[in-house]
Parts: C-alpha cells; sequence; structure tokens
C-alpha cells in the first residue's frame, strides 16, 4: 500500500471541503478520481503531496514514498527560447541519457533540442509527463492532464500512462472528467464530491445512479457509450 485515508476530513477556512474520505492507493494500481468543479478533487491531491494537511484524521504514507506530479496545464512565455531538454532540467539537472529515456516512457523520444514553444499540446503534456518521471516515482498524479486535448488525443495520452505503469511499475491516480474515455486503462473509479459518492471498477461506477446524479447523465446514453468501448476495445484485442 503506497497512501491510506483514514476518515480525512480537510477545512479551509470554515469551509469544509473534502469530509471522511476512506481510500487506499496500492501498488501499481490506476485509479480514477470523477466529479465536479469544486468537488475536492485537486484538494486531495495536495494532501497526498504533502501541501495541504488534514483537518482531522489521518494519512499514512510508504516509507520514502516517490511522487511524481503531471498538472492540469503549465504556462511558460512563448517567448522564452528553452528546448525541452532544459526545461526537463528545471530545477534539478539530470543526465542526456536520464532525459532521453524519460521522453522515451513518455512516448516522445527525441524531442530534447525541440523548443517548448513549437511542440503541440499533445506533445507539451508528454513532455510535462516526462519530467513527472524523471525521478522514479512509485506513484503518479495527473490533475487532468488532457484538459485542451481532442478525444483521440487524450485516449492517446491514457493508452501511454497504461503504458508507463506496465513499463515502470508505479501506481497512477489521475483526474478525469471523461470515464467513457479512461475507463479501458483504469482499475478503480472514485466519484467524489465533498465526500466519496461511489467507488469501484469502471463498469459498476458507469451503471451506478451516483454516478449518474452526479453528473446529470442520462443512463441509457452512458451504457451505450460503455457498451461501445468495450466493443471497441474487444475488437482489437
Amino acid at each position: 500500500m503506497l497512501i491510506e485515508c483514514d476518515n480525512v476530513s480537510v477545512h479551509i477556512g470554515k469551509r469544509s471541503i473534502l469530509s471522511q474520505i476512506n481510500l487506499s492507493v496500492n501498488e501499481k494500481e490506476i485509479i480514477t478520481v470523477l466529479g465536479p468543479n469544486g468537488s475536492g478533487k485537486t484538494t486531495l491531491f495536495k494532501t497526498f503531496i504533502g501541501a495541504l494537511e488534514p483537518s482531522f484524521g489521518s494519512i499514512k504514507k510508504k516509507p520514502n514514498l516517490k511522487i511524481g506530479y503531471v498538472p492540469q496545464r503549465l504556462y511558460i512565455d512563448e517567448t522564452l527560447p528553452i528546448t525541452v531538454t532544459r526545461f526537463m532540467n528545471l530545477p534539478s539537472r539530470y543526465s542526456s541519457d536520464k532525459i532521453e529515456t524519460a521522453l522515451g516512457h513518455a512516448g516522445v523520444p527525441g524531442l530534447g533540442k525541440q523548443q517548448i514553444q513549437d511542440l503541440s499540446g499533445g506533445q507539451f503534456q508528454r513532455v510535462l509527463l516526462a519530467r513527472a518521471l524523471l525521478g522514479k516515482p512509485d506513484l503518479l498524479l495527473l490533475d487532468e492532464a488532457t484538459q485542451g486535448l481532442d478525444h483521440r488525443g487524450s485516449a492517446d495520452f491514457y493508452r501511454q500512462i497504461a503504458h508507463v505503469r506496465e513499463t515502470l511499475g508505479c501506481a497512477v491516480v489521475m483526474i478525469s472528467h471523461e470515464l467513457h474515455v479512461v475507463m479501458r486503462q483504469t482499475d478503480r473509479v472514485i466519484c467524489l464530491n465533498g465526500h466519496i459518492c461511489c467507488q469501484g471498477k469502471p463498469e459498476t461506477v458507469s451503471g451506478s445512479p451516483e454516478y449518474h446524479s452526479l453528473f446529470g447523465l442520462d443512463k441509457d446514453s452512458e451504457a451505450a457509450l460503455y457498451l461501445h468501448q468495450n466493443h471497441h476495445k474487444h475488437s482489437h484485442s
């Protein structure tokens, strides 16, 4: 077990952000956290990282746990001439071999000499992923890392995440709004709205009343999406 939250609540000022969170993250597991804006997803990540302390409850972490983090977005001044390699060396320097290996794991080998401002959105997100992998994390956190990518770009990125898990053996917790896109790459889904509304395997959560209530979805259309995704998966396996 990498992280265990025991009855964790987080208050900021007088406002309750998270209430009675009980969950664990196990080695090599991929977990997707779903929830509307303001549901506490990013706050949960901050408690994992240690940037926020629980107001109540406790978090236990594996000793010397290494965490890699891919942010939702990162703004870089477009007028700043900086190569991918130089960007990867901020704030710590790494050997060119380690950088190239990380870029390879992220699915963008050979990009080291490219200017950051010349990358596509998808390439830049993979460079952020590679940067998070440089420290060889036990746990990789992704905060809506595919925001701004189209459907195909998102699906490709999540496939790469599954490959990273298989290759490097790290656990992954990712925030997403796209259950139908991530469900083939995730082991467990957690629906969050200040508290854990429901959790379980993707096919279980996608059919749960709590999930449909949380996102205001039409059950038939979501079920059809799931069946389509599963048919697509089996037809390519």
